[in-house]
């Protein structure tokens, strides 16, 4: 697991075997995420999305605690994934990272509790699958614009991006800590920690 530049996420690259047969590749090892994380993932929900070239999904994030790690890999196709980190007294509050992830390298990417994923489908029936340490819970769960130009995202160009009514009506970063619905970058620490301790 290699560290990215926001803390608390990390991607990983696999080695993949081919032969003439197709190939192997480990896609996720929970000793090499607890040894990178601290505490590791506790599976409580596994999704699978299916898009369409264009489709552009997030930004999603969930209240801390317990918010939603996720464990993302595209299994076929191609998006490009984004951390975003929304949480507020952050050093790095407001960057982003993007990272591509496709069914020929094999990359996969870990968001620890309080990050904003989104990802933009490059290829029609990109299917990814992700891994949540929490299952989905709709009164905690929300969105920023993924448009809101304080956060200047750079989206893939010359693809019309498509989104859901809910996403295209989230609100921007400045609105949604207006309003206290941000993590705070100390309460996120402060939940991964007892995740930690815990797990001893």
């Amino acid at each position: 697991m290699r560290p990215l530049s926001i803390e608390g996420a990390w991607i990983h690259e696999p080695k993949v075997f081919p032969d003439d047969r197709g190939s192997f590749h480990e896609w996720f090892r929970a000793d090499d995420l607890r040894e990178a994380d601290g505490h590791g993932l506790e599976l409580a929900q596994a999704n699978c999305s299916v898009s369409r070239r264009g489709t552009l999904r997030g930004i999603h994030y969930a209240d801390v605690p317990p918010s939603q790690a996720k464990y993302v890999k595209c299994v076929r196709g191609a998006v490009i994934d984004f951390v975003i980190d929304i949480r507020t007294g952050s050093p790095t509050y407001r960057s982003w990272e993007a990272v591509r992830l496709d069914d020929a390298t094999h990359h996969a990417v870990y968001l620890s509790e309080g990050l904003g994923h989104a990802f933009f489908a490059l290829s029609d029936d990109a299917v990814v699958v992700y891994l949540c340490s929490a299952g989905y819970a709709p009164e905690r769960e929300h969105g920023i614009d993924p448009f809101d130009p304080d956060l200047a995202i750079e989206w893939p160009e010359g693809i019309e991006p498509l989104l859901s009514a809910k996403d295209a009506e989230a609100p921007s970063l400045a609105e949604a800590e207006r309003r206290g619905l941000l993590p705070s970058y100390e309460e996120a620490a402060a939940f991964r920690a007892s995740l930690r301790t815990a797990g001893e």
